[in-house]
């Protein structure tokens, strides 16, 4: 009997058998009841399953660091009968010392890299100039539409979290409606004169721009090779990843993408029907514990479907899709763990996966390396202990704690909470004295050091994050006087070793998908487009494109404007502060009073690296075009008019003009 993938969904259910009308490209064989369908299902699973079996080793240690970038502490049956009976008292919480951390390593990474343009490029050679130049331009609006920034954001925040931050570059294409002008057609153009009919409004569904995006994979859901180190993801023989989607989502991608099919046989999938075992991000990770979700989502609803996406080298032959006997990269979609709704050959011309990996702490051997804030956990775990066993002592301390004779005193009286209370003495203990009836249990504050041993653990948590109160925005309050010089040192330190990581950032992941994105665009961009000439270029553009819409501020540029040799100029990770303007300035003043310095350094770019690390977004908005100054609006004049002004003091001789702007 053949198997049904879903009895009890609502909705149909189809049966592996059945023939729904599918035609496969290059003569393969992929209904689910045929043998090559099984067999592809079959490999892909075990690779998934032993990267899978590796990367949940680290899974415990990830969740941890979740929890520590909350503070929020799920609470235990004696701190929920103290909210009961007072929700004001504190209880235990997580000191946030690692997402300070976090943010401020962060802050670091957005500012040294997500300025626009992202990406830059440069001509390998005269004639690629312009060519390099559009190349910048067309992929920097393709980072504004897909906010390729948010991407890249969260590259880093996973890297600095889990130790790795992982990325897919592809190209991609927003379908929708646009308006068009309906056709009257000839009849009706015909008799116009006849009919008062004005245009009409309509629409059709076409690409609304196309271009580079970036897909961020959650290191819960990664399914990287093993057997090579977290770098070098493209020396293994596979790299895959689980992707959380729908099925509405899949048959829409489906009806776009001639790649994909078979999604008509997980109509139907609800619940836990359409999940993958591999997805591990919700039962394993700390995410959801602040919020008590369950680990699993009901799905009654909706038809959540896991796919297991596979970028994979193989011998087509011995995987009968193919004649070929030559490894070849291929995609391959596994959804549901049962059904292949994509296998397709890359043929990308990087003969790259399109997959980027940034590792900034990595050790050039592990697959999965230990992140910064791994290695701060157990300061983390220390910091949160000496504080919660302060404020429970303190909350113990608080209330009093009272020896009582209660055969002197009337204990209603002292059980009353009110303020201004009266406790009557009993009557035999009348005229004896109140000196013996209540004594004050004396309490000591053994955990009163535990806040100056916090600090000392933050100091050290800082020593080895590199993020110190200067790079946090926070002056820090000693007893002596710290000089400017010394400030200056410590803060330059710190941003030297976090120009490390993002220089390291920066090799690893930014050059990859700052190339990857260059050679999709040449390869797959079909659509014309305009750029603003603005910024850095405009006079170069403005003279290879002399036409109408280049005057206005836009150039035209089509795929085959693109076609050119280009060198990827990488970000070296630095920010404005890690250089100081004043020695600039002071270099700047020797080299413009030595002549043979003068004529040997580039003056102008001297200055502009001054501008920009003082600030300054853009300093080539104020260049003058093609470097000359305004026209001189100069006047010829007859002799003895000339004369007469000198005797006025109106005309000078030039030589006795003061210099530019005064002395």
């Amino acid at each position: 009997m053949p198997t049904v993938l879903d009895p009890n969904a609502s909705g149909r259910s189809y049966l592996m058998s059945d023939d729904l009308g599918y035609s496969y490209a290059q003569g393969l064989n992929m209904r689910p009841d045929s043998p090559d369908h099984q067999k592809l299902v079959k490999e892909v699973y075990t690779r998934a399953l032993e990267s899978s079996n590796e990367m949940s080793k680290r899974y415990e240690s990830w969740k941890k660091v979740d929890k520590t970038l909350t503070a929020y502490v799920k609470l235990d049956e004696s701190e929920k009968g103290i909210k009961d009976v007072d929700n004001r008292r504190p209880v235990s919480i997580v000191v946030p010392y690692s997402y300070a951390t976090l943010e401020t390593i962060l802050t670091y990474f957005t500012t040294a890299f997500l300025e626009s343009p992202i990406f830059r490029y440069e001509g390998s050679s005269p004639e690629d100039i312009v060519g390099a130049i559009l190349m910048e331009k067309v992929i920097d609006q393709h980072v504004q539409n897909f906010k390729v920034a948010l991407n890249l954001h969260t590259m880093f925040r996973d890297s600095l979290s889990y130790g790795l931050g992982v990325v897919s570059p592809t190209w991609d294409r927003k379908w929708g409606w646009k308006a068009v002008v309906q056709d009257s057609g000839f009849m009706s153009s015909l008799f116009a004169k006849f009919i008062s009919t004005g245009p009409k409004r309509d629409r059709e569904e076409t690409i609304l721009y196309e271009g580079n995006r970036l897909k961020n994979i959650d290191p819960y859901r990664y399914l990287p090779d093993p057997n090579v180190p977290i770098h070098d993801v493209q020396q293994g023989e596979f790299v895959g990843w689980i992707e959380s989607t729908n099925y509405m989502k899949l048959i829409e991608l489906e009806k776009n993408d001639p790649d994909v099919f078979n999604v008509k046989y997980l109509k139907g999938m609800t619940g836990d029907s359409g999940k993958s075992q591999f997805n591990k991000s919700r039962s394993e990770s700390g995410r959801s514990d602040r919020f008590n979700l369950s680990t699993q989502m009901s799905g009654v609803s909706t038809s959540p479907i896991d796919v297991v996406w596979m970028y994979w080298t193989l011998i087509p032959k011995d995987q009968r899709l193919g004649g070929s006997e030559y490894p070849e990269k291929w995609l391959i979609g596994l959804a549901a763990d049962k059904v292949i709704i994509c296998a397709k050959q890359l043929s990308l011309n990087h003969d790259m996966y399109p997959v980027a990996v940034c590792a900034p702490d990595y050790d050039g051997y592990s697959s999965t390396p230990v992140s910064r804030l791994e290695l701060m956990y157990g300061m983390q775990e220390a910091l949160d202990w000496l504080f919660n066993s302060h404020i429970s002592n303190v909350r113990k301390a608080i209330n009093d704690m009272l020896i009582v004779d209660p055969s002197l005193i009337n204990m209603a009286d002292l059980e009353d909470p009110r303020p201004g209370k009266l406790i009557r003495m009993r009557r035999a203990a009348w005229g004896r004295g109140v000196e013996n009836a209540v004594k004050q249990l004396q309490v000591s504050d053994i955990t009163k050091s535990h806040i100056s041993d916090a600090a000392s653990i933050i100091d050290y948590m800082q020593r080895t994050s590199a993020a110190t109160d200067s790079l946090s925005g926070m002056v820090r309050k000693t007893g002596e006087r710290v000089t400017a010089e010394e400030t200056k040192s410590t803060r330059s330190s710190a941003l030297s070793r976090l120009t490390k990581a993002a220089k390291i950032a920066s090799l690893q992941a930014m050059r990859d998908i700052g190339y990857m994105f260059a050679v999709h665009t040449q390869q797959m961009m079909k659509q014309d487009t305009y750029i603003k000439a603005v910024g850095q270029w405009p006079d170069v553009l403005m003279q290879e494109y002399v036409n109408v819409n280049a005057r206005a501020g836009r150039v035209k540029v089509t795929p085959f404007d693109l076609i050119v040799d280009y060198d990827i100029v990488i970000k070296d990770g630095s920010v404005q502060g890690s250089e100081y303007a004043d020695s600039w300035i002071e270099v700047f003043r020797v080299l413009t009073q030595q002549p043979m310095l003068f004529q040997s350094f580039d003056m102008v770019r001297i200055f502009k690296h001054i501008a920009r690390i003082m600030g300054a977004k853009d300093i080539n908005e104020f260049v003058m075009q093609n470097g000359m100054p305004p026209a001189v609006n100069a006047q010829v004049m007859r002799q003895d008019t000339i004369d007469q002004g000198v005797q006025q003091g109106n005309v000078v001789p030039i030589e006795q003009m003061p210099a530019m702007g005064g002395r």
